[in-house]
Formats: C-alpha cells, structure tokens, sequence
C-alpha cells in the first residue's frame, strides 16, 4: 500500500544558507520527520494567491497538517490586536483559511497544530483569547505542561491518559467554534485540543507533538489518510 501524502502548511521568510540570502519556504524540519516516523510522506505548502490553488492542492493530499507559528490576526475574529499580540502573517492566514476550508469541503482528514488550532477554529467561527501565561519555557524555549483528554472524543481514543506535552504558544481558544467539541484541557483550563465531530478526521491540538516523541497524534492523522482498499 502506498504511503499517504500529507501536506504541511509553510512560512515564506527571508532566509540565509550558504551564499544565499532570499526569501524561502519555512518548516521546521520535525514536521516532516513526525510526519515520516508515523507512516506518512511530507509535502510543503508555501502561501498560494487564490481559492483555487487551496481546492486543486487539497485534491491531490491525502491529508492536511496546518503548522504552528506566528499569532492569527485580531481582525479575521472581529477583536482590536492586544499590544502582546505578534505582528500579522496575512498572507499565511488568508491561505492557511482557505486550505481549512476547502479541507473540510472535500472530506480531508486535517491536523491543525498550535497556531493550526487556532485557525482551525477561527476558520468556523470561533475566537481567541490574545494572552495566556505559562505555557511556554521562556522565549525561545518549548515548555511542557500535562494535558487531560475529554473520555468519548477521537482525541481520547488515540491518547487515553493524561499527559505531559512540549508546548510553547501565548493565545488560546476563547470562544470555541459552534462546530468544534473540546477534547483536552490543561491544568488551567484552557482548551488543548479540539475536533470536529460526525465529519470526518478533524482534529487540532495547541501543542508541538513534533517536538516529543509521541506519534500517536500524527500517526492517527495518517492511518485517517491512508488509501482505502
């Protein structure tokens, strides 16, 4: 059985390497590697300009990963930017919205993670609380913390214990999308995975799983996109 392709959203970023100095696609290299660990190939998504690219890309995937990064804009969920809020990536949000989109239009199993969750659940309505303390190392550093999964969700069903995870995000879900069902909390409170029931694999959590050595998230993402017999 071939192996399924799963599309990892990316950064254009101004980039240095050798001789070079240009602007590039940006992805940290442990997503493609959870991506393989767990039975699956990597493709790289850079920003496209138009609806059509996200429903002819989205045609040829198996499966979506939505990547982490910088902070969605205010104003793609109707709120004013908080002054702790990073400066915006627009052209990543508006391609990361429309490949959520166009995923859930066609049926493809989706993983949004970090900021992925986030778009995730603005794409469908929901907001986000602009600050949250401690659920970082420091700058620059990925903190961990335990989660808590929601018995009877997807989520659940492929972590069933209470977890420690590498995290490292400064927003959150605030008011969750009417679509979404929370499916793990923090210590806290706050709301660390989500899913989208009765609709296929869609599934978002609000810490790095690529930076641990837990596939199972990932791993059921691929089984999700894996061709059927």
């Amino acid at each position: 059985m071939s192996k399924p392709l799963i599309g990892v959203t990316t950064y254009v970023n101004p980039a240095a390497w050798g001789v070079w100095k240009m602007p590039a696609a940006l992805l940290p290299a442990a997503y493609p590697a959870l991506i393989q660990a767990a039975g699956g190939l990597a493709a790289m998504l850079p920003p496209a300009p138009d609806p059509a690219s996200a429903r002819a890309l989205v045609a040829r995937l198996d499966g979506l990963v939505i990547a982490g990064g910088a902070d969605v804009e205010p104003a793609r969920y109707g709120s004013e930017p908080d002054p702790r809020t990073g400066p915006p990536a627009r052209d990543r949000d508006a391609w990361e919205l429309l490949l959520v989109r166009a995923a859930l239009d066609a049926g493809l199993p989706l993983l949004g993670i970090c900021r992925g969750m986030q778009v995730l659940n603005v794409a469908l309505g929901g907001t986000l609380v602009q600050h949250v303390d401690g659920h970082t190392g420091g700058v620059g550093v990925f903190g961990r913390h335990r989660v808590h999964p929601v018995p009877g969700t997807r989520y659940a069903a492929l972590v069933p214990e209470p977890t420690d995870v590498p995290t490292y995000h400064h927003q959150a879900v605030d008011r969750l999308a009417d679509a979404l069902i929370a499916s793990a909390h923090a210590d806290d409170g706050t709301v660390e995975a989500v899913e989208l029931p009765g609709r296929g694999w869609v599934v978002g959590v609000q810490w790095h799983p690529e930076m641990g050595d837990d596939e199972r998230v990932m791993r059921g993402l691929v089984q999700a996109a894996a061709p059927r017999p």
